[in-house]
């Protein structure tokens, strides 16, 4: 899903990158081993670029979610949000690094049930979070707690949905073209 609106701003390589630009950009250079579209296009606001780069890093690093965890988080995100480009990198993610089971996959960028009973209360309990931006009923919670997380959870998640939201928004804008390596696991918003 796209905004009417395109962003006119080209996407920046490091090499045209402004001095206040650069920074941001060679640090995802030196973690990822290449400049993603997406970050090309956030930069234009290094502010931006960088807080996405912080609040991602911070999720990975300590949420206390599996990696399997946190990609469920991020693709019901996503997918709650008509991010294209975030599904899209998120699903080679899930597949090739953080090894989410294919049906559970498939569910998630199908907008179905999850098959894995605490994988599903994840992305129900993520899901509510955004749809009712942050205003979850007792029982929600209750149910997320009861399928075997804590509370802090919750605020874990609450630091995913801004670090997507901060993306999928700007991918929106920017129309951002999916890389090569994304390539094989392309989605398209339903809306």
């Amino acid at each position: 899903m796209n905004s009417e609106y395109k962003m006119t701003q080209p996407l920046v390589s490091l090499d045209a990158a402004s001095p206040e630009a650069r920074p941001v950009l060679e640090r995802a250079q030196r973690a990822l081993g290449f400049i993603p579209n997406m970050y090309a296009g956030m930069v234009h606001s290094p502010g931006l670029l960088e807080t996405y780069l912080d609040g991602y890093e911070r999720f990975r690093k300590s949420s206390g979610f599996t990696p399997a965890e946190q990609e469920v988080v991020f693709l019901a995100v996503s997918v709650g949000n008509g991010c294209d480009y975030c599904v899209s990198a998120h699903s080679m993610l899930a597949e090739k690094v953080s090894q989410v089971p294919a049906a559970v996959l498939l569910a998630l960028r199908e907008g179905r049930e999850v098959p894995d009973p605490k994988l599903g209360a994840l992305a129900r309990f993520t899901e509510t979070l955004r749809a009712t931006r942050g205003l979850p009923s007792k029982a929600d919670v209750e149910a997320f707690l009861a399928a075997g997380y804590q509370e802090r959870h919750v605020l874990e998640i609450v630091l995913a949905l801004a670090v997507k939201t901060l993306s999928n928004y700007a991918n929106h804008l920017f129309h951002t073209p999916l890389d090569g390596v994304f390539a094989g696991h392309e989605w398209k918003s339903r809306a």
